[in-house]
């Protein structure tokens, strides 16, 4: 999506942003100065993203001189949501100090994304054998099972910060980890510049290639698509169940997927593949951004705390006959509805993917849990119907 257009002209704009802040000031307390600071962004009500709703004038002269020790400022978190008025957190980290230096700004962000308090603290569950399956995960009903999470390297910029060395660096890394891997996890890393035509399509067949963020996207409008595919690549494992992106939205992507049902085993193979990555960094004195408060750290707020997204491809024929009902009844269950295709795509024959619909707050086991459980009871759901249609 492009940049929306504004009929606001720089003054017009800037003197309606004063008057509206006047309006807001009740009448028995002092009013808030209306003085725009030079820099101020010139946000129209085609911005939509919690950013601009609490990037106020005042806020903004609060951050506007702060830097991270890396030299990060207020405006690069800021610019992809300013570039790009549909989304809906609107800002970016550009490194892992973001979170401290301009928290007058993320931690309302994140209040009002997540339901997550300044005061809150992350939990971490990496056991799989802490999951409760559930006999009502029908295999009839579910094509395939997948796990995936960010993770960045501590002391290195995130990808829209990141210079072409920095890039580099984060990929010799990672792959020298991934490369050290054997058994079931072990593979071959494939830089994403340097594939033959061959590869390319065999990637692209199993659906493991990423492309290039599009212009007015979240990536493109942080600077996260410079240089572009230079330092980004895709391991997998011989069996094609374990694969990881480097260099994409966070440094890493982790994915453990399958078909079938069986989560317990996709989580387990998830969790071995990112400790083992873990535990390699560490042998060279690295590890991966992580604090009590916020949990794992990425670029996005989003995807915050385990960053973990756990999913089934669930048909749903006739529960998703009204894709307005079964987004209730997902969120009601913690979920997530998606269609065929990903996010705001249409479900085609009835399948969907489900997923937890939380990222902080509660820890990996939980959402999986979550997970497991809310599909089950769709299933069950499903079922009725289709008894109600005999």
């Amino acid at each position: 999506m492009s940049w929306a257009s504004s009929n606001f002209s720089d003054c017009g704009c800037l003197d309606e942003i004063a008057t509206k802040l006047m309006e807001a000031t009740p009448n028995d307390v002092s009013p808030i100065s209306t003085e725009i600071p030079p820099g101020y962004p010139l946000f129209t009500p085609e911005h939509k993203s919690y950013m601009s709703k609490v990037l106020t004038p005042e806020l903004y002269s609060l951050l506007k001189d702060r830097v991270t020790s890396s030299g990060f400022t207020i405006d690069q978190v800021i610019q992809t949501g300013v570039d790009t008025p549909h989304l809906g957190v609107g800002c970016v980290a550009v490194d892992e100090e973001c979170f401290q230096v301009f928290k007058e700004l993320y931690d309302p962000v994140i209040e009002r994304w997540h339901n997550y308090k300044p005061s809150d603290s992350h939990k971490v569950d990496l056991d799989s054998t802490h999951l409760t399956p559930s006999d009502s995960l029908d295999p009839a009903y579910i094509k395939s099972t997948r796990v995936r999470a960010g993770r960045s390297l501590r002391g290195l910029p995130l990808p829209p910060g990141a210079s072409r060395s920095d890039r580099r660096e984060v990929e010799r890394l990672i792959k020298t980890s991934l490369e050290r891997m054997d058994g079931d996890l072990g593979g071959s890393y494939f830089p994403l510049g340097q594939m033959t035509p061959e590869q390319e399509d065999q990637m692209r067949e199993d659906h493991f290639l990423f492309q290039k963020p599009g212009g007015g996207t979240l990536l493109s409008n942080a600077g996260a698509a410079r240089d572009w595919p230079d330092a980004r690549g895709i391991f997998h494992n011989h069996e094609k169940s374990f694969l990881v992106w480097v260099n994409e939205e966070d440094h890493m992507r982790v994915i453990s997927m399958q078909n079938g049902a069986d989560i317990i085993e996709v989580f387990d193979r998830w969790v071995r593949g990112v400790t083992a990555v873990r535990k390699s960094l560490e042998d060279g004195g690295y590890d991966f951004m992580h604090n009590e408060h916020l949990g794992y750290i990425g670029t996005c707020p989003s995807n915050l705390g385990t960053g973990l997204r756990a999913s089934m491809f669930v048909r749903l024929l006739l529960l998703g006959e009204d894709p307005h009902k079964l987004d209730e009844i997902c969120s009601s269950l913690g979920l997530q509805a998606r269609g065929s295709a990903g996010e705001h795509s249409a479900a085609i024959g009835g399948w969907y993917d489900i997923s937890n619909k939380a990222r902080i707050g509660k820890s990996e086991v939980e959402l999986v849990q979550t997970m497991i459980d809310g599909v089950g009871k769709l299933i069950e759901m499903e079922k009725d119907l289709e008894l109600e249609h005999k």
